[in-house]
């Protein structure tokens, strides 16, 4: 057996006891982290060694990583670790792991020098006072090894079994055949791209319609991968909760071939839907499931993972059987899975689990991003960060005294930018460095008091929410760039009375592609595919793939007579001509309806101009069934809309253009022979999509195509998909606008498509 195992991971799986803690404590960011290193080391003599890398074995297993520094004269190894507050408020099991690293890497060090003896150290950096604590043992060569032996030892029989299953694994995945007869058109040369690709080590983008199978398509290529060693896991990312069922589903159809497949499948949900407790506080002293959650960890995580098909059902009846939460299991489970299901924020967010895993252990992942379309704007989210002025006001009136002078300075600052705004969307080059560093001073005063005196915050959820937001804004201004931009929106209140002016700060991510970027490069292949990802130039721009990025766009089943795509050339659907517009619209629909009675889909831009058509439908045609999207709908209300798609029924339902109906439905055969389409999808032209505009001219020279075009027809391909889902199916899309008749327009529709 040879098994890799850094360090960290090696003593978080055998050191770690006791209680589920997620009280929030003030940590320093990463970047405070690197820094503090760096002033600790700066510090030593001359001769210290920094970032030493070691390496050891036992019994087949082999540990490596990185020791913080060494003093050759005093013979003195050293672990440090930055914090903010009183030491004594650690938590006992934070100290025991700190510990056990520290002894590891001594005994690393021991065996590679040749050492008899060595001092260990534990240095604890306070960011805020820059002083430093020292807490050192003594040791022998000889004690260091025998604790290094009993580390290894509570690790390598899991090793060994970890081992075994992965043997096991690729053999049985070795011998894996695709699960039907042959393969769907076009679907083998998706598979095999996807193969190559992670054979390779490239990304890969794929257009592929829906009825291909993309899902089993992409999969499957990937599980041979793992057989041949090219890879070690799956990682399948999606938008929304339809695509993580699709993949489970898929995979099942996989395991039953023949002899049960011995691959650990883990499905990720949001903590909110995994939560037992949602009345209580995620540790000991509140949560039952959170009380000596590690002293019980191993015996659930052994239960669960013999199962094999880790969803939410069976890791949650896994964790209830050993009294652990069920949400912080399946983040355990995430360690030794083959292949994880969740959503995009899992591996692309600034704080993913799956991206912090693969970074810290030697995997070779493949990332699956599926509806890749979807992306964009996902990450845009994720990098964006709102500062609110009110809820500055609403922090000065409820905090402690000790944040009183930080919160007034930040306010004064704040008040100062907004004087300099004569407009009331105004785009600034950076942010101003005064009301940056007021931010920052706020922030570490914040942090000291939670420290320090942490009852004074705890229970004020409002404070603490500004406190959260205040270090999501500040994080996002010290990586600001040609990426994003820095704007300030004024509004006029009535607040205490009297009209006060009051501003929210925006840091906006325009291109993602800076903070994914790092994604790609940490896996081995990172496959993106969606049924509408042309241009395929804009998406390679705008989300950071590697120039060298693979291109494939697939040859669908369907043909061109299955659907009639009509243009409605001498209607206008602009803000100006909406109104010109009803009529025409309403009696289009009411003459197709007319003609081949059925159920059909209309998409309008917005929820106002919905409601103006389907209150004209009404008038015009009372005879015609309609029913409308409703802003906000519950999950209860989406479902309730959708079934009246049904085989024998007849009506048009009313969406808005990118909204919940517009992808992800599928309406097969009669329950959906239609759609209308009275939209080119364009965003809505304002000053932040204007300024959008000018950041991705600055940037690739075609500001109009990527902020409005691209994404509009994205849209309206997205949403005619839902008329033709299987080779059987048959239909009519009308697109309903002048523009449709432009080449610039034609040339973003589907190549099968015969538009007339």
């Amino acid at each position: 057996m040879t098994y890799i195992v850094a360090v960290r991971a090696l003593c978080e799986f055998a050191a770690k006891r006791g209680d589920l803690d997620l009280r929030f404590t003030p940590a320093p960011t990463a970047l405070e982290g690197i820094a503090g290193h760096a002033t600790v080391s700066a510090r030593r003599a001359s001769g210290y060694e920094s970032e030493i890398t070691l390496t050891g074995t036992h019994r087949g297993l082999t540990v490596r990583g990185r020791a913080d520094g060494y003093d050759p004269v005093l013979n003195r190894l050293e672990e440090v670790k930055t914090h903010r507050g009183d030491l004594d408020t650690m938590p006992a099991n934070h100290r025991a792991l700190h510990w056990a690293q520290a002894r590891v890497y001594g005994h690393l060090l021991c065996q590679q020098r040749g050492l008899s003896s060595l001092d260990v150290t534990l240095v604890y950096f306070d960011i805020a006072s820059q002083k430093e604590t020292l807490l050192t043992e003594h040791h022998t060569a000889a004690s260091l090894e025998a604790f290094f032996v009993d580390q290894c030892e509570r690790f390598s029989d899991w090793a060994a079994r970890e081992e075994a299953h992965r043997d096991a694994r690729n053999a049985a995945l070795a011998a894996l055949q695709f699960p039907y007869r042959a393969f769907r058109s076009g679907q083998r040369e998706l598979a095999v791209s996807v193969y190559r690709a992670a054979r390779d080590g490239t990304c890969l983008m794929a257009q592929a319609p829906t009825g291909i199978g993309k899902t089993l398509g992409t999969i499957f290529p990937l599980l041979k991968a793992c057989a041949a060693d090219q890879i070690d896991r799956v990682f399948f990312l999606t938008a929304k909760t339809p695509g993580r069922a699709l993949a489970l589903d898929a995979i099942e159809t996989l395991r039953q071939q023949g002899d049960p497949l011995p691959l650990r499948v883990l499905e990720l949900v949001a903590r909110d839907k995994a939560c037992e407790h949602p009345d209580k506080a995620c540790h000991g002293e509140s949560c039952p499931l959170a009380r000596g959650f590690y002293d019980r960890l191993a015996d659930a995580r052994s239960a669960a993972l013999a199962s094999g098909r880790l969803d939410r059902a069976s890791v949650r009846t896994a964790a209830l059987a050993h009294d652990v939460c069920p949400y912080y299991l399946a983040q355990e489970l995430a360690r030794w899975s083959d292949v994880v299901v969740g959503d995009y924020n899992y591996y692309y967010d600034s704080s993913a689990l799956l991206y912090a895993l693969t970074q810290m252990n030697p995997w070779r992942v493949a990332v699956l991003v599926d509806e890749a379309h979807n992306l964009l704007e996902r990450a845009r989210r994720m990098y964006t960060a709102s500062f609110d002025q009110t809820a500055l006001r609403i922090a000065r009136k409820t905090a402690p005294a000790a944040l009183k002078k930080p919160l007034e300075k930040l306010s004064r600052e704040w008040n100062a930018l907004n004087r300099t705004q004569t407009e009331n969307y105004v785009v600034h080059a950076a942010v101003p460095a005064r009301l940056q560093l007021a931010a920052q001073n706020l922030i570490s005063a914040m942090t000291e008091q939670l420290a320090e005196a942490p009852d004074t915050i705890d229970g004020n959820e409002t404070l603490l929410r500004f406190y959260f937001d205040a270090m999501h804004f500040t994080s996002l201004v010290e990586q600001f760039g040609a990426h994003s931009i820095f704007d300030v929106t004024l509004t006029t209140e009535r607040y205490a009375g009297r009209a006060t002016v009051n501003s929210v700060l925006c840091v906006r991510n325009v291109i993602p592609a800076p903070f994914l970027a790092p994604r790609y490069a940490a896996a081995r292949t990172t496959v993106m595919f969606s049924g509408t990802l042309s241009p395929h130039h804009f998406y390679r721009d705008t989300l950071g793939l590697p120039a060298e990025s693979g291109w494939l766009d697939v040859d669908g089943p369907f043909r061109a007579e299955q659907l009639t795509v009509r243009v409605a050339g001498n209607v206008s659907t602009r803000w100006r001509d909406r109104e010109r517009s009803l009529v025409p619209i309403a009696d289009l629909i009411a003459a197709q309806y007319a003609a081949q009675p059925g159920n059909y889909l209309g998409f309008l831009s917005s929820f106002d101009y919905l409601q103006q058509v389907v209150a004209l439908m009404r008038e015009r045609h009372p005879e015609l069934p309609v029913w409308a999207q409703e802003p906000g709908m519950d999950e209860a209300s989406r479902d309730a809309f959708l079934a009246r798609f049904t085989t024998m029924g007849k009506g048009v339902g009313f969406a808005v253009l990118g909204g919940a109906f517009s992808e992800g439905v599928d309406l097969v055969g009669e329950r959906l022979i239609g759609a209308f389409i009275a939209t080119l999808g364009l965003p809505q032209m304002n000053a932040v999509n204007e300024q959008m505009r000018r950041t991705m001219e600055a940037k690739f020279g075609r500001g109009y195509d990527y902020t409005y075009l691209f994404p509009g027809l994205q849209k309206v391909v997205q949403a005619a998909g839902r008329v033709i889902r299987t080779e059987d199916d048959a239909g009519v899309v009308h697109l309903i606008d002048d523009r449709y008749r432009r080449a610039e327009v034609r040339q973003l529709l589907p190549r099968w498509w015969q538009v007339g």
